[in-house]
């Protein structure tokens, strides 16, 4: 067994190296939007952050101390802002057809947490009499595995960074005998290199070249 040390990513550099997780994700490319999905093998405590002027989300609610449901099922990650938020219903579906969910009587509720970003003008063909988002859910669901495809992939297939493409990135941390994951659909506004240069304002935190591998910024940084 390869012995890792504190502050190495792990040997997928994934959200996926943290034991018990698995990711699923599936594209509309027509609509140039996505859905990922993580299921943990074992519900799983939760917590959330939610901020910014417009958020979209679902359950979320659920993940503050006072609530009575202490873990989840699932978490959601869509594109196609509102719309977005029905892939959390097509996670339930899939869950509950296999017995997983919160107990209530004899029936079984699927706890799935959901976030969207906003990708209904990058440019895809959103003219949709039902929103794909359901049915992408139910799929990635089906494809979950350990391994993650980032960039062009799931809710980040539709992402924006300022002029840039956005999209899916992951990483882990070892920390200890414990391992830290990372997930994210990057959607930001701005720019996200230095100003002049094609350096990412992230590049002094980028490991194994998981960024490209460019070159440090030469110009001086604004004060």
């Amino acid at each position: 067994m390869t012995p890792w040390r504190d502050g190495q990513p792990g040997p997928r550099n994934a959200l996926t190296d943290v034991p018990g997780l698995r990711v699923g994700q599936a594209e509309d490319r027509t609509a140039w939007t996505g859905v990922t999905v993580v299921l943990p093998d074992s519900p799983a405590i939760a917590a959330c952050d939610i901020r910014g002027g417009g958020p979209g989300t679902r359950e979320t609610d659920l993940l503050g101390p006072s609530a009575m449901v202490e873990r989840v099922h699932a978490i959601c990650l869509s594109g196609g802002s509102a719309f977005g938020l029905d892939a959390a219903s097509g996670v339930m579906e899939h869950l509950a057809g296999r017995g997983i969910g919160f107990p209530v009587g004899t029936a079984r509720v699927p706890i799935v947490p959901a976030a969207i970003l906003f990708d209904l003008l990058n440019g895809g063909d959103k003219t949709w009499t039902t929103p794909p988002y359901r049915a992408l859910a139910i799929r990635a669901c089906e494809h979950a595995s350990l391994d993650i495809a980032q960039g062009n992939a799931g809710a980040g297939y539709g992402a924006k960074a300022g002029r840039l493409k956005g999209g899916l990135g992951t990483a882990s941390l070892r920390v200890g005998e414990d391992w830290v994951g990372a997930l994210v659909a990057a959607n930001p506004v701005g720019s996200v290199l230095h100003p002049g240069t094609l350096s990412f304002w992230a590049w002094p935190y980028e490991q194994l070249a998981e960024l490209g591998g460019r070159c440090r910024p030469q110009s001086r940084l604004p004060a």
